[in-house]
């Protein structure tokens, strides 16, 4: 059984492409592009990992971020933090070192302003283009080819690349100059701890009013309080389902990105800071690796 589900994909010319990071989301990315026809060389810094992908989907693995780039058009990038895209991008056996001039370098992890313009601007320096290109749409919309993919960026980069990347999304945008994206990815978040936080305290609420739960959210869901979070997680939480791909521990390393953004650009965000604090007494609770809706643990 295939790790992605079926998809059309739109005529485009065919590149070269590399991919860095086959996690979560990484794997079933590069399997989007494989499968709409480009080239594609991966690398993961587990071998295992990235031999799986290879046996599924063809293409080539190779042993360092520097030699997967090597005559890459496109290099995309799917890793976990700041520190790890440092250390996939710079130095010897980075990505960089293996670019050609005129390469583009797209990076989807979810990492800070600041190091997407360090990155840039080092990218600048070699000839190379960066793209800071975070997702929206979690390990469903990975397999599913149907990310929400906001970018920062030079446009005419962004243009080279953005017919490409939608093989694995259902839109590609260009949100403004470098950075642009990430800041577009923490506004989301924002929104998101809101909201689960209040999709939380809504369904505790009516199980101690002895209600039928998915009854209610049935009915709400029709009027104003509809939300991708009520659709696709209410009845998981009422259920106690709490698989559903984006970890508590990822989402206390983008809150914190956010809150440290705040910091320096003087935003006010009191209830996004508080449900940071709630996600750290899940993880408390041993919920590390539970999806984001576990968020309503706390209050049973």
């Amino acid at each position: 059984m295939s790790s992605i589900a079926a998809k059309t994909y739109e005529p485009v010319a065919l590149k070269k492409v590399a991919f860095l990071g086959l996690g979560v989301m990484g794997f079933p990315m590069a399997g989007h592009l494989a499968r709409a026809g480009h080239a594609v060389t991966v690398y993961n810094r587990s071998p295992a990992k990235a031999q799986a992908w290879v046996a599924e989907f063809g293409g080539a693995a190779k042993a360092s971020p520097r030699e997967a780039a090597v005559d890459a058009d496109i290099v995309f990038c799917c890793v976990g933090n700041d520190d790890d895209l440092r250390s996939v991008t710079l130095g010897a056996d980075g990505a960089f070192a293996g670019m050609q001039p005129g390469g583009v370098f797209v990076d989807h992890t979810t990492a800070s302003a600041d190091v997407a313009r360090e990155l840039y601007a080092a990218a600048k320096n070699l000839g190379l283009a960066f793209v800071d290109a975070p997702v929206s749409g979690g390990q469903a919309g990975a397999q599913n080819g149907l990310l929400t993919v906001m970018c920062g960026g030079d446009a005419p980069a962004f243009e080279s690349v953005q017919p490409v990347g939608m093989a694995f999304s259902r839109a590609f945008t260009r949100m403004g100059e470098s950075g642009a994206g990430q800041l577009t990815k923490m506004v989301n978040q924002i929104c998101i701890a809101g909201l689960v936080q209040g999709l939380s305290e809504a369904i505790a609420f009516g199980q101690k009013a002895g209600l039928d739960m998915n009854q209610v959210l049935d009915v709400i869901g029709k009027g104003a309080a509809q939300s991708w979070q009520l659709d696709n997680r209410g009845k998981t939480m009422v259920a106690g389902q709490f698989d559903f791909g984006f970890a508590v521990d990822w989402m206390r390393k983008d809150l914190g990105l956010v809150l440290d953004e705040a910091k320096r650009n003087g935003a006010r965000l009191p209830v996004t800071a508080l449900v940071d604090q709630f996600y750290a007494d899940v993880q408390a609770m041993g919920g590390n690796r539970l999806d984001t809706s576990s968020l309503i643990k706390r209050l049973k």
